[in-house]
This record gives structure tokens, C-alpha cells and sequence, in this order.
């Protein structure tokens, strides 16, 4: 009888965790959704509407990543509202993306999302494909290689070359502004 009573115990503590971790608080820095009025990556990017909605997918499991991973930190929140806000305006109608933003704009925490990379992959990824729509051309292109340079120098900064892309990025241009993104 009193292994039962401490396993009911235990696990009644477990759900009251569990439901207390559920949601950002009422104390805490709140999320506030990005303004996504205008996609600025609707139109005009050298990506095929596929590889923009796949992208937005897998910057929205990593941005729902972060912030599971420390709920309680703002610097967390903060940049997974930016990835959130990129990966919105590439594709607005991504249901990872939207579904997330909604969920962490009324307070909740959404479920872990399932992601086609790794953080360091990702990162190498959008290096990638940032040097990609650089060499391209055109005011959107070059925009949304130095959103995801930036990202990806953010996301593992033990890429060399993400970072060192980022850097120089700084000096040719400015830190990047993630304001154009979330609408402040």
C-alpha cells in the first residue's frame, strides 16, 4: 500500500510539472507574434514554392526547438520568434510555422516539431544555399542569403564557415536586422 501511495504521489507531482511546463507564465517575458503582413519572400526569390515551404518547415521545427529547450529563457524566446518570423515569410501558409506562432502567442508551448536536419546540417545547409541565392543576385535573393548566413552562424557557431560568412557580412554591410522580419 505505501508503494502505491508513493507512486500516486509521484505521478500526480509528474502532471502538475508537467502542465506547469506547458505554458510561458504570466511572469516571464511574453512571445510576441511576428507581423507577417506582407511575406517579403512571397515572391521575387530564385526558390521554387516546394523549397520554400520545406525550408519554413524546418526553420520552424528548430525555432520550436529553442525555445522548448530553455522556456524560460528570453534571449530562447527572442530567437526563435526570429527563426519563426523567417521561416513566415517564406512560406505564410507553412502549418508548422503558423501552428507554432499562434500556439506561442496565447502563452502555450507547442509539441516538439520534427525536423529533416540536425542543427549543425541545417546550418550548413543554409549556408549553402544562402551563397546560392547571393550568387543570383537581386535585392530579395541577397536578402534571404544574409537572413539565413546569419542564422546559420547563430545555430552552430562552431561552423567556420557560416561564421565567418556572418562576420563579413558585418563589415560589408551591417550587423542584419531581424526587425524587417518580426515587425517592430
Amino acid at each position: 500500500m505505501k508503494f502505491l501511495l508513493q507512486g500516486f504521489i509521484l505521478y500526480s507531482g509528474l502532471i502538475v510539472f508537467s502542465w506547469a511546463q506547458s505554458s510561458l507564465g504570466d511572469d516571464q517575458e511574453r512571445y510576441k507574434a511576428p507581423k507577417v503582413a506582407d511575406a517579403v519572400f512571397l515572391h521575387g526569390v530564385t526558390m521554387l514554392d516546394s523549397e520554400k515551404d520545406e525550408y519554413a518547415g524546418n526553420l520552424s521545427a528548430y525555432g520550436v526547438k529553442t525555445i522548448l529547450d530553455k522556456p524560460q529563457s528570453p534571449v530562447a524566446l527572442e530567437h526563435g520568434r526570429r527563426v519563426l518570423a523567417l521561416a513566415l515569410h517564406l512560406s505564410p501558409r507553412n502549418r508548422k510555422a503558423v501552428v507554432a506562432n499562434f500556439q506561442l502567442s496565447r502563452g502555450l508551448l507547442p509539441k516538439p516539431q520534427i525536423s529533416d536536419y540536425s542543427a549543425k546540417v541545417f546550418s550548413r545547409l543554409l549556408v549553402t544555399r544562402g551563397e546560392l541565392l547571393y550568387e543570383e543576385g537581386g535585392e530579395k535573393n541577397v536578402l534571404l542569403a544574409r537572413a539565413f548566413v546569419s542564422l546559420a552562424a547563430e545555430m552552430d557557431p562552431l561552423n567556420e564557415d557560416a561564421v565567418y560568412k556572418a562576420e563579413m557580412q558585418k563589415i560589408d554591410y551591417e550587423p542584419f536586422n531581424w526587425k524587417l522580419f518580426t515587425g517592430e
